[in-house]
């Protein structure tokens, strides 16, 4: 590790001074810390948010749940708030990493990370959640703007996510054995405006929802349906772990089973 100046601030004013003057945030440090290490980041002065109350809330306001930005993935799957009104959250947040990732890592860093693989965007993107910052309220739609990639603009800090609750929903996550991480999840939700599907890990581009998937099952909610559905495998990734055509395929495996699930 190099030097560099650590600032531990108590509230959110005076963290978003820092950040506006150029400090990195720091919120559970899964990748920041280790690029750091790995000098991939440099950034001369850290601003740890861990000591920020009103960023670790978990609460239900109407027919949404908030969550803070610094709540870790362990609160989030273990909160008998979370685990009553929105389960598939709550699972999802158990899938994520190990014990010692899940002691750590946070939603907001996760969701303002974005990696194309992670779990918690899928969720927000499904759920169409709404990402608070300490500037402006931001919808799913218009977050996630690619691979690490979102609307966030310099100095802007996630500040909580509003999850709106569903009729029902479920998480399936195929992992990447080493990693943990997806190589596809699925998050499909019934809402009040219809069903939603959203897929981490199959795209280098990041989430994204499926459109012929969610046409199809507005149609006619079945297993048949979803599996009458054509992947495009032309925009997936192909890597080390897995072909485009294996994880099209997985899409469709998900989303049968997640529709089985519901149904059941």
């Amino acid at each position: 590790m190099y030097a560099f100046t650590y600032e531990r601030p108590a509230s959110l004013s005076d963290a978003s001074k820092l950040i506006k003057a150029g400090a990195q945030p720091l919120a559970g440090g899964q990748t920041l810390l280790a690029s750091m290490k790995q000098r991939l980041s440099s950034p001369e002065t850290l601003v740890d948010l861990s000591k920020i109350a009103e960023l670790k809330d978990i609460k239900l306001e109407g027919s949404s749940i908030v969550i803070g930005a610094m709540v870790k993935h362990a609160q989030v799957a273990e909160s008998d708030l979370v685990k009553s009104h929105l389960p598939a959250l709550a699972e999802l947040a158990g899938q994520i990493g190990d014990k010692q990732v899940r002691a750590m890592g946070t939603l907001g860093g996760s969701v303002a990370n974005n990696d194309p693989a992670a779990c918690y965007p899928s969720a927000v993107l499904a759920l169409g959640a709404t990402v608070h910052t300490d500037h402006r309220s931001i919808q799913a739609e218009d977050f996630f703007h690619g691979m690490f990639t979102t609307a966030l603009e310099s100095g802007e800090l996630i500040k909580s996510i509003s999850f709106p609750i569903p009729k029902k929903a479920v998480y399936l996550k195929f992992k990447q054995q080493a990693s943990r991480f997806a190589m596809v999840g699925v998050f499909l939700a019934q809402t009040s405006s219809g069903v939603r599907v959203a897929v981490t890990g199959a795209s280098s581009q990041g989430v994204f929802r499926h459109h012929g998937l969610e046409e199809a099952l507005n149609k006619s909610f079945s297993v048949e349906s979803a599996a009458s559905v054509k992947i495009d495998e032309a925009d997936l990734n192909t890597d080390i772990h897995a072909s485009a055509k294996y994880r099209a395929n997985l899409i469709s495996v998900q989303t049968q089973r997640a529709v089985k699930i519901l149904l059941g």
